[in-house]
């Protein structure tokens, strides 16, 4: 009987024994995958983080703050100039655009009425915000706050008639490429993007929510203060706010304000966040702290950042624990057996079996063992990761939160002319923590395999260690001891 055979049928020589070994191996090696599958799913959350998020730079007019403040607006010069500063790998130029809907704006212009929430200028993070009419209506419902905000605007004429209702405006954003207010590219779930982002065209990406209030798809038309556009895709910013939303290129947005040049504000990105600190002094120093101001958007990602490496540094422990769990069972199973075979091993040494024959024996058998248990195990792991990646992130980020004990503008107080931006709201992580607490744990065929092949390499050495110990023994001594 060969070696390989002998191995596989010593495996199930005690079928409920090898059930109960197949099952703790399987808790072990599923333990140490998903630790490792979760390992893997939060560095790359932190690469991700790193080259996004963190190494974004905001640029808004000196003086702005929310809707209130003053200053001059910002210049494509001032652009130009941001661009020559060291370590600055892109700069995209925004203008932002309020749109209320044309027939709403007649019905109120009918009635008398003036201002009222959206007009005028002024507009999330100091943005010189233009207000239009659009053939659109706006995804969002006012709701109780809305209603609330209107009457505190004065939405009643002076005669004490009730004025026609408002509904929110719709946020337009001219752009100088496809991004997002972290830097990121846009997510377009149909169609394609505006192509040239430098050139005045006619084409817009709309929010998935506002194009399917409106009855909107790919190629379809509305207008924009009568100039017709057409949609040229869709996007999903992930919130109702951020969908209820458009983009148009820089230059068409400008035309539409009539502010050739004019830019609401800059999204800087530099080339990691090791440069962040210099860059934002040396970025204020050229732009002048009388014209502009510099803004890092998430000044607490550091410290969340941090908080994921420590998660990642503790999953990484945890699998090489779970791996030398794994071990430890096999090097106890086969001792056991060892001993169990002991006049086993005798017979075969008195008949000629060289030590190496014997101990491949035990291997064999240890790995008929733990590919069984990693069977299961993996599916355990496939279940069982994401769960495990969402805890530790979760409570990562809950830790990091309790200990900034603040609120920020976050991502949405820097940029919100973007959709998905609410001025002054996001919490202490602002922006960053709906990318924080979003890690995606799979476990892919790569990451499942190499943990796997340390499983094995574990068992062979459990294995091994045993049986060539027993095998050196003299065949008499064995024997004799029988």
């Amino acid at each position: 009987m060969s070696v390989l055979a002998r191995s596989v049928g010593n495996a199930f020589r005690n079928k409920v024994r090898t059930a109960a070994v197949v099952a703790v191996l399987a808790v072990a090696i599923g333990l140490a995958l998903a630790m490792l599958v979760a390992n893997q799913a939060v560095g790359a959350k932190v690469q991700e983080l790193n080259a996004s998020v963190g190494t974004v730079l905001t640029v808004n007019p000196a003086g702005g703050q929310g809707f209130e403040g003053g200053g001059e607006p910002l210049s494509s010069e001032q652009a130009a100039t941001a661009a020559g500063v060291p370590n600055v790998t892109a700069v995209v130029g925004t203008k932002a655009l309020r749109l209320r809907n044309a027939a709403e704006a007649a019905a109120q212009a009918a009635a008398g009425q003036a201002g009222g929430p959206g007009g005028g200028q002024g507009g999330p993070g100091g943005q010189s915000t233009t207000t239009l009419t659009t053939s659109l209506t706006a995804a969002v419902d006012a709701g109780t706050l809305g209603n609330r905000n209107q009457a505190s605007e004065g939405t009643t004429g002076a005669t004490g008639t009730t004025q026609p209702a408002r509904t929110l405006p719709i946020t337009a954003t001219g752009i100088g490429a496809e991004v997002d207010s972290a830097g990121k590219a846009l997510e377009l779930t149909e169609g394609t993007g505006l192509g040239d982002y430098t050139a005045d065209s006619t084409k817009a990406l709309l929010g998935t929510t506002l194009a399917e209030k409106n009855n909107l798809k790919v190629g379809s038309t509305f207008t924009i203060n009568s100039k017709t556009f057409t949609v040229a895709g869709l996007f999903d910013a992930g919130t109702t706010f951020g969908n209820n939303a458009l983009y148009v290129t820089l230059p068409a947005a400008q035309t539409l304000a009539e502010l050739p040049g004019e830019l609401s504000t800059m999204i800087v990105t530099v080339n990691s966040m090791e440069n962040v600190d210099s860059t934002k002094t040396a970025l204020q120093a050229a732009l002048g702290t009388d014209k502009a101001d510099v803004t890092q958007g998430q000044r607490n990602l550091e410290t969340a950042v941090s908080s994921l490496d420590s998660v990642k540094n503790i999953s990484l422990v945890a699998f090489v624990a779970a791996l030398g769990t794994a071990g430890l069972i096999i090097l106890l199973i086969m001792v056991m057996l060892v001993r169990e075979r002991r006049r086993e091993i005798g017979v075969l040494k008195a008949i000629g079996a060289p030590n190496l024959t014997i101990g491949l024996q035990f291997v064999l058998e240890a790995l008929v063992l733990v590919a069984l248990g990693s069977v299961v195990g993996a599916a355990i792991a496939s279940f069982a990761s994401g769960g495990i990646a969402s805890a530790l992130v979760s409570s990562s980020t809950s830790t990091t939160t309790a200990a900034t004990g603040q609120r920020g503008p976050g991502l949405a107080g820097a940029a919100g002319g973007f959709p998905g931006g609410v001025p002054g709201q996001g919490g202490p992580l602002g922006g960053a923590s709906q990318l924080l607490t979003s890690v995606t744990a799979s476990a892919s065929p790569g990451v499942i395999a190499a943990g796997i092949a340390a499983v094995f390499g574990v068992a062979i050495i459990g294995a091994l260690v045993p049986a060539l110990l027993t095998a050196r023994i003299r065949p008499i001594e064995v024997l004799r001891g029988e």
